[in-house]
């Protein structure tokens, strides 16, 4: 958790240190331009004057803006000292005059070779020296000669160490996110062992909550949610990727294994069903069922919500100018971010969501304790279909052999009687509502309209008075004058 800051102070360090001596682009001479002259002569081709771009060296050099090492000859430090005021920089209209400090900065930047550099984020990090420091007593590890060279640079003296509570209480909030067990904290203030902060912070660490807490920032990275996000907002179910992500911090899974799975889990031969769930990543972009939309537009739209967010995680950066033009501060070309965004474009989900909670693809996720018994089926099933598919064919013969013999009393005969129930619900109140099939054949009156609860119960056969045999559907209307012998109901739950 420390070790953002450790790489601020030890920027900060460094450069302090090295002030006197070097004069950085980023540090000393970016804020200056930005601050003056970008607005005129800087990345936007709308608002550039003369042609003049100040932000890259090979078009202040070939301006003659610039003469590295010279900068005295440099027409950008000339115009900026003119006394004359339709040739001072910036324009007297704009109310911006450098101050004396900060043209001694760009002389002496000049003068140095104009360096120029990529934004800090372009440029790979380089392992600092550990400072020296005054009270060499204080520090305990490398981070703190860092912290304590700033401190002392700035005439401050630390603080005494925290009290043991005190200490519980902030990193159980900085790991899990919740307040400290009280037993386990009066455990850390009377152990007496020199491990025991790191034995405190390792139980932590080993809590579900610690992938929850850490979890939660991904997520709003991710832009989880478990509604679409247009439209009506419904609910859909992306709780088994929140999950997924939880685990996956909670396993220490490497970074690198991480991105893979989010970006592509589906992709990889032979995924298993945590990496298609992983996958999810892609998954987590607003959708809409709206009917007034254009299919194409709103295609075009989810793609290029995949691009931005991934390039804004994994990048850092805000590719979404390019949407429309070159990036004009990043090294991003619009012609790079459509063929980024082309990676997202092959998905198969439709652009419509349907207002259901699964739009698909979808993936059927069984609990953790059912997980074994589940994969375990599907060979199972396939058996199972096979071998029901071999016996519908075998007995093809033995069945139209039958067939060519059967009469209508040995379907009759072969019907279970007992404890077989008909229910129906009539619109006539004086209709029954339930029929007893006993042993021998009841007559039953059908009314006009009758109907069958849907899907509760099956007829399977019936003897009709015109007609030798008959089945009778799941629900519908029948003629009053109809009389039907019921010969056996089956009853499905």
């Amino acid at each position: 958790m420390l070790l953002p800051f450790a790489f601020w102070f030890a920027c900060g360090v460094t450069r302090s240190a090295r002030a006197d001596d070097l004069v950085e682009y980023n540090r000393d001479v970016r804020p200056i331009l930005a601050e003056y002259c970008f607005a005129c002569h800087g990345p936007d081709s709308a608002s550039r004057k003369a042609g003049l771009r100040l932000d890259d060296r090979e078009t202040a050099v070939d301006f003659s803006a610039i003469f590295p090492e010279d900068a005295e000859a440099s027409e950008m430090i000339r115009r900026i000292e003119s006394p004359h005021a339709e040739e001072q920089m910036p324009p007297p209209e704009t109310k911006k005059t450098l101050t004396k400090e900060e043209v001694a900065t760009l002389r002496k930047w000049i003068d140095q070779g104009a360096e120029y550099q990529l934004h800090w984020s372009f440029i790979p990090p380089e392992k600092a020296e550990v400072p020296a420091v005054q009270n060499q007593e204080w520090v305990r590890n490398p981070i703190d000669n860092f912290i304590l060279a700033r401190l002392e640079q700035e005439g401050l003296t630390p603080n005494g160490d925290a009290d043991r509570r005190t200490l519980a209480r902030r990193v159980s909030l900085d790991l899990i996110g919740l307040p400290p067990d009280p037993e386990w904290v009066d455990e850390f203030v009377n152990d007496d062992s020199p491990d025991a902060y790191e034995k405190y912070v390792d139980r932590l660490l080993a809590m579900p909550a610690w992938g929850e807490h850490r979890g939660r920032y991904w997520l709003d990275y991710a832009r989880y949610a478990d509604t679409h996000g247009i439209h009506f907002d419904n609910f859909r179910e992306m709780w088994a990727y929140r999950d997924w992500v939880i685990q996956a911090f909670n396993q220490n899974m490497p970074y690198d294994q991480f991105t893979i799975e989010n970006l592509a889990g589906d992709l990889l031969p032979e995924p298993t069903l945590e990496q298609l769930i992983g996958s999810g990543f892609n998954r987590c972009n607003m959708t809409t069922n709206e009917g007034g939309i254009i299919d194409e537009e709103y295609k075009v739209l989810y793609a290029r919500d995949r691009t931005e967010t991934t390039s804004a995680v994994w990048m850092g950066l805000t590719v979404g100018c390019a949407v429309c033009h070159s990036h004009k501060f990043d090294p991003i070309t619009q012609t790079e971010f459509y063929e980024l965004s082309a990676f997202f474009n092959n998905t198969t989900q439709p652009v419509r969501d349907g207002n259901v909670p699964d739009t698909p693809p979808i993936i059927v996720v069984p609990t953790e304790q059912d997980r074994e018994r589940w994969f375990a089926l599907q060979d199972e099933l396939k058996i199972a279909k096979q071998q029901v598919a071999d016996r519908r064919e075998s007995s093809k013969p033995d069945f139209k052999q039958w067939l060519a013999s059967a009469k209508p009393e040995q379907f009759e005969e072969s019907i279970p009687m007992d404890g077989l129930a008909l229910q129906a619900r009539f619109e006539s109140d004086s209709a029954p509502a339930e029929i007893l099939i006993g042993e021998e054949s009841r007559e039953l009156t059908l009314p006009e309209s009758t109907e069958f609860e849907p899907g509760a119960f099956v007829g399977q056969a019936a003897r009709v008075s015109k007609e030798p045999l008959a089945v009778l559907p799941e629900f519908g209307d029948f003629d009053s004058e109809d009389k039907f012998s019921v010969a056996a109901w089956i009853k499905i739950p």
